[in-house]
This record gives C-alpha cells, structure tokens and sequence, in this order.
C-alpha cells in the first residue's frame, strides 16, 4: 500500500527541517525530499542599513557558524571602502585568519563529536536513547571530555580575536579592531594541559586514529552507506593549496576536469545561478554553463579535498595523501567520507593556529587599511560547511539596496536532496514497517553534510506561502496559496 514517510523535525542538525518520503503500492521509493520549513530573510531586511553593520548584522544568521558570515561581510564590506584582499595589513589579514580557524576548529568538533559520532559509536539503528551526545558522555567519558576541551579552545581563540566568543566585532572595514595580547598568545600556545595547541594537535591526529580504525573495521557502513556522481567547488589558494580564508573558485566534475578553472570570485555571478522550487525554502545553485540538471555541486569538507591540489600544513598534508590514496586519487564521493575529510581540516586548522600564534604581526603593527570607496563588494571565505557568498550594492547615501547570500548549506541542497533519496531507496524499498532505524539512516545522510538549516533560508524571487484553515477535529476548512 502507498504511503507518505515524513521524518520532522531532522535531529541533530542546526535549523528546522523535514523530510517526505514517498513509497509506492509496489514499495519502491517514487519521491524523497528535504524541505526547509523556515524563512528568515536576512537579504531583505539588510536593506536600507548601512553597509559598515553588515560584519556584525548579518551573523545574527547562526549562533554555530556566526563567525563564517563576520568575515565574509566583512570581506565584502572591504572591497566596498577600496581595500581588496591582497590590501589588508598583516596584522588584519592574521587575526582574520586566526579568528577563522579558530571558527573552523570548534565548528567541526563539534558536528564529528556531538552530531556525528552517536550514529558511528552505537550504529545508525540503536535506541534513540542512547544515541546522542549524553549516550557518547556516557559510554565514552574520554572522548566526550576531549570533544568539550576541544571546542572550547577555538572558542576561546574567536573571544580573543573577534571580541566574544558568539557574534564578535572583531573584524572591521579595511581590517581589524584589535591586537592579540602576549598574555593571550601564550595562554594558547602554552597554557596549562589540555588548554595548549599542541594538544589540540595531538587531538586532531587523535581523532583522524579514530575515525580510520572504525573505517577499517566497517567499510560497507562507510564507502557504502551512499554514493553518487557529483561536481565539487570550492575556494582553493592561487596555487591549488587548501586556503580556508581566501583565494579563488576552482570547480572540478566527477571525472577530477576542472569546470570552473580558478576564477576571480568577484565575478561569481558570471558563472553561478540559482533556483527556486516550489517546496523549500531554500535556492538550488547551479554553474550557469552546464545548467540546473548538470551544473549542480556539493560544497565542504568532501568537495575541498576533491578540488585542492595538496594541504600546506605537513601533518594534514600527510593525512591528506593517505586519504586520496584510498580513491587511487580520483574524486571522492562517498558521501561518509565527508567525516574523514573533516578530520583532515580539523588538523589542518590546529596546524595554521599554531603558525599564526607564533607570527609577531598578531601583537604589533597596523590594523586598519584605507582605500577608495566603490559602491559593491563580495566577499567569500570557507565556512565550515562550504563555500560561503556575501554580496552587496550601496547607494549614495552608503545604505545596502541589494545583499545576496549563498549559503554554505545552500550550495548543498541539490546534493543533501540526492542523498536523502538514495539512502530512503536503499533503506526503505519493499519495506512495509518503516523502522525508527531505517528514518535515521535518512538523517545520517544529511548530517554529514552538517548542515545549518537556519542560515539557509532566504528567498530569490517568488516563493510560496501556504495558509490552511482547520477545525478542531483537523478538518480543512480553507486553504489559500500566494
């Protein structure tokens, strides 16, 4: 018999969502989808505000990732006083970078160890009551406190650069407000056990040990759990280096072609479009030349170590060639895999945290650069989830007419949507009884996206809006569609 799944909400992911599934009378699986059921409307309400409160208005988007849309804004509030990326001081470019990946290192700690890992440490079908983050406290005090230590110390790395440890004003037009202090670099550096960077370090590599002994012993779980061709994008240093904060926009198809070959991502416009559909809240980006149907990619952990030519930090260098090894370096895209990749850039950040806190541009020199005033900017930078877009226009009177925000999670909803309706047709067809287990698989599919459902919701162009009139007994007395 034909029936309708509805998972609602997603768990364990930032934001609203759900998901429908439809099963046939034959028990085949005729349509799954991921809707966003939130609106927030950020890219309207900035307008008519000046665009030097863009940095600290607009990461009032996310109180997980607030730090991702700080530094874009204010990359693309640089460009609008005249100061481009290669024109920051030194100092401003550091503490940005610091601050960044301090976001990176705290961000992705907590999605593998509080999100993540209860599906990997009890199994995608244990009790619910178990498997969350007081079951992973429970069973696995060690690494929960590991977990807790961790996050905490890139939260006390964007205290120390951006002001306070959620939605900070660290990052300024043209740079940045502030030093580092000795006392603070020290503590950082130096501080007592675990709060140090060569813990963290050591952690990091702790945590990729983890990850590929549990790979090794549950491959089928891992490489099979879901795959499907992709093209990938992402920011890439002007040398193909992994660079998190800054550099050009490199795409690569599922063959490892380069479709989008490192192009200045001021003109991202020239080249990225996006949709809207009726059942979300959420666009559908696409590359312009290949289409909706063939330009769609995914973004993030898994997307960065497909489209980066190598990592320049020595230990996640060395993590990062045993992963491509794996593949026999061609494109990676087992969806689980995205784990993995993540671990890579956790070190990675531990790694360019320790190089920055040993850099003396923190404590002394310029902050602020000054150039001349344009009336547009974009900012881009790789947020922990993905490839992040901040674009505005200003008037005369310097008050934003027109922002546009893409979305780290939002570049991912062609890819999250694929995945959602693989895993319900592996899991789910031919089934009669559908399983608590079998609708987490769905959500484990999404959650290794990581996404952040809330910081995705903004509109392009006309979207629905549904009103449904009921009577106590549930009876639809009205419906209204605008």
């Amino acid at each position: 018999m034909a029936q309708k799944i509805t998972i609602e909400p997603v768990t364990r992911v930032e934001g609203h969502g759900k998901v429908t599934i439809h099963q046939d009378d034959n028990g085949k699986i005729s349509q799954s989808r991921l809707h966003i059921v939130e609106f927030r409307g950020f890219e309207r309400f900035v307008q008519g505000r000046p665009y030097w409160e863009m940095p600290v208005l607009v990461q009032r988007l996310c109180g997980i990732c607030p730090v991702s849309h700080h530094l874009a804004a204010a990359k693309a509030v640089d460009v609008i006083v005249g100061v481009g990326p290669e024109d920051l001081t030194p100092t401003g470019e550091k503490m940005r970078r610091l601050m960044h990946y301090g976001q990176m290192f705290q961000s992705h700690t907590l999605h593998f160890f509080h999100l993540a890992s209860p599906d990997l440490l009890f199994g995608v079908d244990a009790d619910p009551a178990i498997r969350n983050v007081i079951g992973v406290a429970m069973h696995h005090k060690d690494l929960a406190v590991q977990a807790v230590m961790m996050r905490k110390y890139g939260q006390e790395v964007i205290a120390a650069t951006a002001g306070k440890k959620i939605h900070g004003t660290g990052a300024i037009p043209g740079g940045i407000n502030k030093h580092l202090s000795e006392e603070e670099r020290d503590s950082f550096l130096k501080g007592a056990d675990p709060l140090n960077i060569d813990k963290m370090i050591d952690w990091s590599l702790g945590a990729l040990t983890f990850f590929k002994d549990y790979h090794k012993n549950n491959k089928d779980l891992i490489d099979g759990f879901c795959e499907f061709p992709s093209n990938h994008l992402s920011l890439v240093r002007k040398d193909g280096a992994m660079d998190l904060y800054h550099g050009v926009l490199r795409a690569v198809d599922t063959e490892g072609n380069k479709i989008l070959d490192d192009v200045d991502y001021q003109d991202y416009f020239k080249h990225i479009s996006e949709e809207v559909r009726s059942w979300s809240y959420m666009k559908f980006p696409y590359l312009k030349y290949l289409g909706k149907e063939k330009g769609w990619y995914t973004v993030g952990p898994l997307a960065r170590c497909n489209t980066v030519d190598f990592i320049p930090t020595p230990l996640a260098q060395k993590e990062f060639e045993e992963y491509k090894a794996y593949t026999n370096g061609k494109i990676n895209n087992m969806v689980l895999h995205t784990h993995w990749a993540r671990l890579i850039e956790l070190l990675h950040s531990a790694e360019m945290m320790k190089d920055l806190l040993n850099d003396p541009d923190l404590m002394t020199g310029e902050r602020v650069a000054k150039g001349t005033k344009t009336n547009e900017g974009v900012g881009l930078i790789e947020a922990p989830r993905g490839t992040l877009f901040h674009h505005y226009r200003i008037d005369e009177n310097d008050q934003v007419r027109m922002a546009n925000l893409i979305v780290s999670t939002t570049n991912n909803n062609q890819p999250m949507n694929t995945a959602v309706n693989l895993v319900a047709e592996k899991f789910m067809t031919g089934q009669k009884t559908i399983t608590e287990g079998m609708m987490n698989a769905v959500e484990v599919g999404i959650r290794a996206y990581d996404p952040c459902l809330s910081c995705a919701t903004h509109a392009l162009g006309k979207m629905p809006l549904e009103m449904v009139l009921c009577d106590a007994e549930g009876n639809v007395l009205d419906r209204k569609i605008k």
